[in-house]
């Protein structure tokens, strides 16, 4: 069953599904800052646009843009800034 996932006031939406190859959520971020926390170990998939992501225990901001992965840990904080709407895929572990 799918289900419906709204943060930051609506401005990131995602659609949890679960199929052979796991959990994920497919989402849309709004232009903005956010701060998430990972319960599960996560594979973030750029599908559209670029996410510039502070990741745990780093100083320096990177850039995932279309077609880019970012791993993070479970039970982890990072940061994201989004410039204009961008996509992901979220693979749960």
């Amino acid at each position: 069953m799918l289900k419906t996932n709204e943060y930051f006031d609506g401005k990131v939406m995602s659609i949890a599904f679960k199929n052979s190859d796991g959990e994920a959520t497919a989402g849309v971020m709004e232009k903005g800052e956010y701060e998430f926390a990972t319960s599960k170990k996560e594979y973030m998939n750029v599908t559209s646009g670029k996410l510039t992501v502070l990741l745990p225990d780093a100083t320096d901001w990177q850039t995932f843009e279309k077609g880019q992965t970012f791993i993070i840990e479970p039970n982890q904080k990072f940061k994201v800034k989004v410039e204009e709407q961008s996509s992901y895929v979220c693979e749960y572990k």
